[in-house]
């Protein structure tokens, strides 16, 4: 069964399991979560809910989405997100989803906006190898050839150049959920997200589990 939700990313830290072992977990705190509207088939074509999370200021938002959130009912939110789930029959509008919809052992998909890293050379944006760093060399860290002169006599599309680096949507497959708090609505997930530290994820049960 398709479920999902959205979250805060807290920062990492390490529990211990129940065989002493020390495993990495990153701390995503998903309360707030509220069901904004539900797409039907009748009048949108397909089916989905659109989820609100985050409180939020009134300055901050625009006069069409406080009309949207109004028309449902619901208390201002920062982010909307839209998920196509098997079943939406068992929601309704200005209904919340909680934690619990997850348990410790499940595999779950994080996205998130990944830290952007500024103008970056081809080294570090592509893993690009180096020249020589003798003092005769002329080569160092550039970029290499842009392609001949008189045959194509242009640079391909899609070579890999230096540029913006990071700051993108980014998905990290197969991770496992370690434990569920839901007192708290707080997931821990194992290993590395996407984003920094106060940033919005979005925990999707595994395509690939």
């Amino acid at each position: 069964m398709k479920k999902a939700i959205i979250g805060k990313k807290i920062g990492m830290t390490q529990i211990f399991d129940q065989n002493g072992k020390v495993v990495p977990v990153t701390v995503v705190e998903a309360s707030s979560n509220v069901v904004v509207q539900k797409k039907t088939v009748e009048t949108d074509g397909y089916e989905a809910i659109q989820v609100g999370f985050g409180e939020v200021r009134e300055k901050l938002l625009n006069k069409p989405k406080k009309g949207h959130l109004a028309k449902a009912g619901v208390s201002l939110r920062r982010t909307l997100k839209e998920f196509r789930l098997d079943d939406i029959s068992a929601y309704n509008v200005g209904d919340e989803i909680k934690v619990d919809i997850f348990e410790a052992g499940d595999k779950v998909d994080v996205s998130g906006i990944s830290k952007g890293k500024g103008f970056q050379g081809v080294i570090k944006r592509w893993n690009a190898s180096r020249g020589p760093m003798a003092h005769g060399s002329k080569f160092h860290r550039a970029p290499g050839s842009m392609g001949a002169a008189s045959d194509p006599s242009r640079t391909f599309k899609n070579k890999k150049m230096p540029g913006h680096m990071g700051a993108v949507n980014t998905t990290v497959l197969n991770l496992e959920v370690v434990r569920v708090m839901a007192d708290k609505n707080i997931i821990l997930i194992k290993g590395g997200i996407p984003g920094p530290n106060k940033s919005t994820v979005v925990i999707r049960n595994s395509v690939k589990a």
